[in-house]
């Protein structure tokens, strides 16, 4: 049976995250960011000494800011930044790893209080039966967050536009030998990543919207993180994108009710409550 990743991109993620583990972000940066995807997250519906899930841990940058708020935390990937990710939270004594993937179900199904998965299941060949792999391990009444790349739903015909280029630039630069990839999506978050988040930044500070400039997220992040993400969004073989209908849809097929989206980016970030 054919697992549900593609291991190009779990090879890629392991190159990713051995670069950019995360060490020289800011604290205070790294909290910000946690605050912006969690901004959603139904943090009343744990129960004191809560155990759950990081699905696609990565470099371990979320686990670090959620270990110490819960019980225990799993932290799971099948790629080799399970290792960062293990070095990262070294003085944890809450968390445990698990090298596996979404469709391994690494954890007993019924068994967890909470699970979210940020930025993995849009890298999988099967988002959805990924989604339902990921809520099958929850209890019942239990919240999952998930964060998927949108489809640009909520954006105009040109923002569109822009971002098709740019994908015919991800398909040419993913299958680049790594240290070439690198480079490129280095010169990436030089020469386009910061000159248009500090425009953004800028045009803010004169009191207009920023919203339909490309990349205006990143006008309060540092280069560190354009950098991170450059690498992330350029690098990446295997990339889907869903609207937030789409999402809404997979989450309720999986057995979530009470869906509740972001309306602030990053897009799309929803959580829900197992049935």
């Amino acid at each position: 049976m054919t697992k549900n990743l593609d291991i190009d991109t779990v090879n890629s993620f392991g190159d990713e995250w051995s670069r950019f583990d995360q060490s020289d972000l800011s604290p205070t940066e790294a909290g910000r960011i946690f605050d912006e995807y969690f901004a959603v997250f139904p943090w009343g519906k744990l129960p004191n000494g809560a155990t759950g899930f990081d699905m696609g841990c990565g470099s371990g940058r979320w686990a670090k800011l959620m270990a110490p708020r819960v019980g225990h935390l799993h932290c799971i990937d099948p790629s080799s930044a399970l290792e960062v990710a293990k070095a990262a939270l070294s003085s944890a004594s809450n968390v445990s790893f698990h090298r596996a993937s979404v469709d391994d179900r690494p954890l007993p199904p019924n068994s967890q209080d909470f699970g979210y998965s940020l930025g993995v299941l849009h890298h999988v060949p099967d988002t959805a039966a990924a989604i339902r792999a990921c809520v099958e391990m929850l209890k019942p009444g239990a919240p999952f967050q998930v964060y998927l790349y949108y489809a640009f739903d909520n954006r105009s015909a040109a923002f569109k536009f822009v971002w098709r280029c740019s994908d015919l630039l991800r398909r040419g630069i993913c299958r680049l030998p790594a240290r070439l990839k690198h480079l490129l999506t280095d010169v990436l978050a030089i020469g386009l990543y910061y000159p248009l988040a500090r425009f953004a930044k800028l045009v803010e500070r004169m009191g207009f919207g920023v919203s339909a400039i490309p990349l205006s997220y990143y006008r309060n992040h540092s280069f560190y993180t354009m950098r991170t993400d450059s690498r992330d969004r350029f690098g990446t073989p295997l990339e889907k994108r869903f609207t937030r209908q789409e999402i809404a849809a997979m989450l309720e097929a999986a057995g979530l009710s009470d869906v509740r989206f972001s309306d602030r980016a990053p897009y799309w970030c929803a959580a829900g409550i197992k049935r």
